[in-house]
């Protein structure tokens, strides 16, 4: 919900190999053949152990039999009970702080709202969540309601709905693809820039890297198209005719727009009466959590030093959708409606709707084997991990993988 720099990283060499005779999975140690992990360094390793890239031995109706059937029913009740929830807690929040806070002693209410910010902005990430379910028409069986709901939540919180429905949609058509992917589209070594081994080699280089990235990532790409697939000419969300969108879809961007729009009229009559600051505290900030947020749970999907690319002699979708990866985020996991923690089901069932991907990640796990990722290292430490080690991508010096790509971080040849 990822800074084109920053999105392209990768695995170091020193430590996994890929075995070429085997399945595709990684040993440790010397060479790849002897020596065990210490102990203490066991979970991260399996971290870390590249997944398979050959092709599946097993087919996606396959995976989707092992499902329940009830898993892919969506419900309207079942879905609204979801977004009243969340405004309802948004709600009291905004009570809270807009009618308590100035009544609390200074230390205090310079603690609250802090409080406010950290909690609002989970809130609203998980309506944004809610919104992303109607662009995969997974909130319920009628297309329009779908849209109706999603367009009001997402331009609610200034996303240009239709726009980012379209080109997400192909982003979920192309995952994997070094060609064709439409958003943290890795970089090859080569197209590294030299200023890179100052960002991402060293501690402050990469907190800068990952501060400007959390809070100017999202509407760097929506503007500009920022770590996003590159394009013959300007792309923009905001474009009707820009290169991303069909004909037929230039209408709806339009409307997308003037979402967006609407939403800030209302602001700018909020701050001539309310204040700039009122406005800043109360949506501004809790905005800016929802937005890193965002770009953070996006990156850590699609960055990891287990995970191929591949190009165009390599690529197909069902490989692509299984190149993701399922993170941990605590309490948050539940708060976000799961799509931190169901990340990879999503892929390969987009229109399932959220309250049963938990279900089905638990279904398709013994049939996917060594072909899906789990990693529960706490979100902020794989950030961290993956800015410093996933810096652009490369292939094997191996026939066997050739168009297929990994992470690597070494810019000193």
């Amino acid at each position: 919900m990822r800074l084109r720099g920053f999105a392209h990283h990768s695995l170091l060499h020193s430590f996994i190999h890929q075995n070429p005779s085997s399945s595709g999975c990684a040993k440790m140690g010397a060479g790849g053949r002897t020596s065990l992990p210490p102990p203490s360094r066991t979970s991260e390793d399996d971290n870390v152990k590249r997944v398979p890239f050959a092709k599946p031995p097993f087919s996606l109706s396959q995976v989707k039999k092992a499902i329940p059937p009830h898993c892919f029913q969506r419900s309207v009740l079942r879905s609204f009970s979801y977004v009243v929830y969340d405004l309802t807690i948004a709600s009291i929040l905004y009570y809270v702080a807009t009618c308590y806070f100035h009544q609390l002693p200074s230390p205090f209410s310079f603690l609250a709202w802090p409080l406010y910010w950290a909690i609002q902005g989970c809130i609203l990430t998980g309506v944004w969540v809610i919104a992303h379910e109607c662009g995969h028409h997974a909130f319920s069986d009628y297309q329009w309601l779908d849209d109706t709901v999603g367009f009001v939540l997402h331009s609610a919180l200034l996303v240009p709905y239709f726009s980012w429905k379209y080109s997400h949609r192909r982003h979920h058509s192309n995952t994997g693809s070094l060609d064709r992917d439409e958003v943290f589209v890795p970089k090859k070594k080569s197209s590294i820039q030299w200023y890179s081994k100052y960002l991402n080699n060293n501690p402050l280089g990469r907190f800068i890297t990952l501060t400007i990235t959390l809070t100017l990532g999202w509407p760097l790409y929506l503007a500009f198209n920022v770590s996003g697939r590159p394009y013959e000419r300007f792309a923009c969300h905001f474009d009707p005719y820009g290169p991303i969108y069909s004909d037929r879809e230039r209408l709806q961007i339009y409307l997308s727009d003037a979402g967006v729009l609407a939403v800030c009229y209302g602001l700018f009559h909020l701050v001539m009466a309310k204040g700039l600051a009122w406005v800043v505290c109360v949506y501004g900030v809790p905005l800016l959590v929802v937005n890193g947020f965002l770009v953070l749970i996006t990156f850590l999907q699609h960055t990891h030093p287990a995970l191929p690319h591949y190009d165009s002699s390599e690529w197909d979708w069902f490989r692509g959708a299984l190149a993701t990866v399922d993170r941990d985020y605590g309490i948050l996991n539940k708060v976000f409606h799961n799509i931190t923690d169901t990340h990879v089901a999503h892929h390969l069932f987009s229109t399932m709707p959220h309250y049963h991907a938990m279900e089905a990640t638990k279904a398709i796990k013994p049939i996917l084997g060594e072909y899906y990722r789990f990693d529960g290292t706490p979100f902020v430490k794989a950030m961290w991990r993956e800015a410093r080690e996933c810096v652009y991508v490369e292939p094997d010096q191996v026939p066997e993988s050739k168009g297929v790509f990994w992470y690597n971080n070494k810019l000193d040849d």
